[in-house]
C-alpha cells in the first residue's frame, strides 16, 4: 500500500511555485542559510519528482498546471485547478467531471478526497517505536528487521576494509514537506487525537491510527538527560531549531546512495571524515502523513562522512553518528542486543537513512 496523500501534496507545491522560481520554504532556506547547500534528501521531500519512468509531464499556466501520465490520450492526466473557492481540484483525467481527488487547503489544513464512493485515502507507513528514540527498549519487529539491526556498528570498527551488511533501499515513507504556513493549522498534538484522525477520515482502531500515536507521543514526551529534541513539522521550523542551536555557519548532510539495492556486504573504502566539533542536530524522519522530522541535539555526538563500496560495486557516501555517552539510554535499547554491550561503556554508532539529515557547525 502507498500513501496517497504524497503525490497530491507535490502537486500543491507545484501550484505554490506556478509563479516563481523557488517554493517559499526554499526562499527562506537561502535567506537564512545562503551559504549552505540543500541536501538531495530535503530536496526530494520539498519538492518530490512528478516524473517518472512513465514519461509523466508538467505543464504550468494560466489555467493551473496539468500532469499528463504519458498515455498518450490528450487529457488524460491530472489537471490541477487552482479556483477562488475552496482549494485545488486534482482531476485523474478519466473522463468524468468530478471524479478526480480534490485537496482542500482552507484555514483547517488539507483534506484529500479522492472521488471514489466519497472515501479519502489514507495509509500509514510502519509500526512500533524508532530505533533513534533511546528511552525505548526494542520491540520484538525490531529485533527481526535487518534494515533497523544492521545500522548500529562500534566506533572502533569503522576502518578501512572493514566489512558490513547493509540495506540502503528506500522505504515506503515518502511523506512530503508541507509548508509551514499549512502544517501550523493542522493540529499535533495527543488531546487533539480525535480532530487529527478526522481531519485524514482515519479509523480509530486501524494501524494507521496507531502510526499517528506513537509519533505524537515520542514527540512529546521528554528527552533523554541531556538531549535537547523536538519535532519538526515542516522544513522551516527544523531550520529554526537546528541554527537556534548551532548558528547559521553549519553544514547540513545526508546519506546519498549511488543505486539502491537489496541487502549486501559493503566494505568501509579510505576516506572516512569525522565533521567538526562533538556536537550535532540530527534530524530522523518520522511515519506521518506529513514530513515530520524528530530532531535531537546532544553534546556527547559525533558525526563522520564514510565511503563505503558495495559487493555490486555501487557507491554510498553513508552519514554516522557515533553517540559517546549512551548511560541514559534504555538498557534494552535495540543497539545494545545488537552490539552485546551494555549502556555507558563504548561509543554506539549508527548509519543514517537517505531521508535522515545531519546538522554540524562548520
Amino acid at each position: 500500500m502507498e500513501f496517497h496523500l504524497l503525490p497530491i501534496l507535490a502537486l500543491i507545491s507545484i501550484v505554490v511555485a506556478a509563479s516563481h522560481a523557488a517554493l517559499p520554504t526554499e526562499v527562506y532556506w537561502n535567506s537564512v542559510l545562503p551559504n549552505t547547500p540543500m541536501p538531495k534528501s530535503i530536496r526530494d521531500i520539498l519538492r518530490p519528482d512528478v516524473t517518472d519512468d512513465k514519461s509523466t509531464s508538467v505543464n504550468v499556466g494560466k489555467g493551473g498546471v496539468n500532469v499528463n501520465a504519458g498515455k498518450g490520450k490528450q487529457g488524460g492526466g491530472t489537471t490541477v485547478v487552482v479556483g477562488k473557492g475552496s482549494g485545488v481540484n486534482v482531476h485523474a483525467g478519466k473522463g468524468k467531471s468530478g471524479g478526480g481527488t480534490n485537496v482542500g487547503v482552507g484555514k483547517g489544513g488539507v483534506s484529500v478526497n479522492t472521488g471514489h464512493k466519497g472515501k479519502h485515502v489514507y495509509v500509514g507507513v510502519g509500526k512500533g517505536y524508532s530505533p533513534f528514540v533511546y528511552k525505548y527498549a526494542a520491540s520484538e519487529d525490531q529485533l527481526h528487521d535487518d534494515r533497523s539491526v544492521a545500522i548500529f556498528f562500534l566506533e572502533k570498527n569503522m576502518q578501512p576494509g572493514t566489512k558490513m551488511e547493509l540495506n540502503f533501499k528506500s522505504d515506503q515513507n515518502l511523506a512530503a514537506f508541507l509548508p509551514r504556513q499549512i502544517s501550523n493549522s493542522i493540529p499535533f498534538s495527543s488531546d487533539k487525537i480525535p480532530q487529527i484522525l478526522n481531519h485524514f477520515s482515519v479509523n480509530p482502531d486501524s494501524e494507521e491510527a496507531e502510526t499517528i500515536k506513537e509519533t505524537i507521543k515520542e514527540c512529546e514526551q521528554a528527552g533523554i538527560k541531556g538531549e535537547e529534541k523536538y519535532c519538526a513539522t515542516s522544513l522551516e521550523s527544523m531550520i529554526d531549531f537546528s541554527t537556534s542551536k548551532l548558528g547559521k555557519s553549519v553544514q547540513v548532510i545526508s546519506t546519498e546512495v549511488e543505486k539502491e539495492t537489496q541487502k549486501q556486504e559493503y566494505t568501509i573504502t579510505s576516506g572516512v571524515k569525522k565533521l567538526a566539533g562533538d556536537k550535532a542536530v540530527v534530524c530522523h524522519k518520522q511515519n506521518y502523513p506529513y514530513a515530520v522530522f524528530y530532531c535531537h541535539k546532544t553534546e556527547t555526538t559525533r558525526a563522520y562522512m564514510i565511503p563505503l563500496v558495495g559487493a555490486d560495486g555501487s557507491i554510498v557516501k553513508a552519514v554516522a553518528v557515533c553517540h559517546t555517552d549512551t548511560s541514559a539510554w534504555n538498557p534494552k535499547h535495540l543497539a545494545f542486543q545488537v552490539l552485546k554491550v551494555k549502556p555507558g561503556t563504548v561509543p554506539v554508532c549508527h548509519f543514517l537513512p537517505k531521508d535522515h539529515v545531519v546538522w554540524v557547525p562548520k
